[in-house]
């Protein structure tokens, strides 16, 4: 790849590796001494990115010549998993009512959001469109297990390269509420 030293040497600096997934796109390993700010995904953003690459591979994707909307996902997200357990993770006191529902489809949109703004997809339109395609990056949601590997071993060896980080409560209710404000502050404009 042209200037892959380069632009490996510019992220050494900042304690940065790059690395090239064997899909063909980059993406930054941060190190213990990093001087990028760190950002962890929520399970509902990961969710929906594993529903992506699974859109990316499916013959919809022809079809729809790559375009897909905020509906397209959230249906195949219901496809692939149980209504009521979705609900559960959204709301624990969740009794499948309407609002409960609105508010996992919320959740959804403001995922895709979340993947727009760090490039995973692209919004196709106007900024209040609801169409998009889908980057080649998505793969790095199916990186983890592309080898059948056991789940909770892939997820172990995740954390130990550094690439995932063990779930803090605490932060993620604070960072959530944050990422929450600025999607709120995003709906306004």
């Amino acid at each position: 790849m042209d200037f892959q030293a380069e632009l490996e040497q510019f992220y050494n600096r900042y304690h940065v590796d790059l690395i090239r997934a064997p899909e063909g796109f980059f993406y930054l390993r941060p190190r213990a001494s990093t001087l990028i700010n760190r950002a962890a995904m929520s399970e509902m953003e990961m969710l929906v990115g594993k529903v992506l690459c699974y859109l990316y591979l499916s013959p919809e994707r022809l079809a729809q010549q790559g375009v897909f909307s905020y509906d397209d996902v959230y249906e195949e997200l219901l496809n692939l998993a149980d209504e009521q357990k979705l609900l559960k993770a959204v709301n624990p006191r969740s009794t499948g009512s309407d609002l409960d529902k609105a508010k996992l489809v919320e959740k959804v949109s403001g995922a895709l959001r979340r993947l727009a703004r760090i490039g995973m997809i692209t919004r196709i339109g106007d900024q209040n469109s609801k169409k998009f395609v889908i980057s080649v990056s998505v793969f790095r949601f199916g990186a983890d297990v592309r080898a059948g590997d056991d789940y909770r071993e892939a997820q172990l060896r995740l954390i130990r390269d550094g690439e995932a980080t063990a779930p803090n409560p605490t932060a993620d209710t604070e960072e959530q509420a944050v990422e929450n404000e600025e999607d709120f502050a995003e709906g306004e404009e």
